[in-house]
């Protein structure tokens, strides 16, 4: 099932890149669309929080402000996804990885970086908790693999 990108971001990653270089401006930006939605979808912030809650549990990892907004996670200090606070989560794969949960509909391509491990989950409901929780425990193991700590 595709889901859609939020429409303002839409614009904004497209139209407006270019200003994520100006200092502060992607954390602001960010912070507008925590308090947005907040107001009109308050079950993402709801699963953005329990996912926070979960992750940050698991052994070595460490949550960051994202350099764009929203909560890095790290394991071990390498990035394994973040969640921008409009609920969209962009997750780091390998490539086989990435194309079995592309072909199970579960994330999609990376709204910006296509051809890449990157994939990106879109929350919309509280049910989105468990896939977006599965996607990101593979990159975790993933991760935890590569680095054999």
């Amino acid at each position: 099932m595709r889901k859609k990108q939020p429409v303002i971001f839409t614009i904004v990653v497209k139209y407006f890149s270019f200003l994520k270089h100006i200092p502060l401006l992607a954390w602001i930006f960010d912070a507008f669309l925590k308090i947005y939605t907040q107001i009109f979808n308050p079950q993402i912030i709801a699963v953005i929080d329990n996912i926070e809650e979960k992750v940050s549990g698991w052994q070595g990892i460490t949550t960051k402000l994202h350099k764009y907004g929203g909560v890095q996670f790290n394991y071990h200090g390498k990035e394994i996804a973040h969640i921008h606070s409009n609920g969209i989560a962009d997750i780091i794969l390998n490539k086989t990885l990435k194309n079995n949960i592309l072909a199970r509909g579960i994330a999609q391509e990376h709204h910006v970086f296509k051809k890449s491990g990157w994939v990106s989950f879109y929350i919309n409901t509280l049910e989105d908790e468990t896939n977006l929780l599965f996607i990101l425990k593979e990159a975790y193991l993933l991760k935890k693999a590569k680095l054999k700590l």
